[in-house]
C-alpha cells in the first residue's frame, strides 16, 4: 500500500469516527507528529541558508512590496 493510499483509507475511517475523545486522541498524535518533525538538509542548502542570512545581515535585499512594483513595472512595459 503506497502512503497516499494509506492516507485516503486513514481518512475515510476517522469520518467514520464519532467518538471525541478518541478523535482528540488522534489529534494529540497528530500535533506531536507534525511538530517534532525535523528537516533534513543537503549541505549545499545550508550554505544557501548561512548565504542568505548574510546578505540580509548586509542589506542585500528588496522587500516585497518594492519588488511587486518593480515587476508591475516591468509587465507594464510590453
Amino acid at each position: 500500500m503506497t502512503a497516499i493510499e494509506l492516507k485516503k483509507l486513514l481518512i475515510h475511517r476517522i469520518s467514520e469516527i464519532n467518538d471525541e475523545s478518541f478523535l482528540r486522541a488522534i489529534n494529540t498524535i497528530l500535533d506531536a507528529k507534525t511538530q517534532s518533525q525535523v528537516l533534513n538538509l543537503t549541505d549545499g542548502q545550508r550554505s544557501e541558508i548561512v548565504e542568505s542570512k548574510r546578505q540580509f545581515e548586509k542589506g542585500l535585499f528588496i522587500e516585497q512590496t518594492e519588488m511587486d512594483k518593480e515587476f508591475n513595472r516591468w509587465l507594464n512595459a510590453k
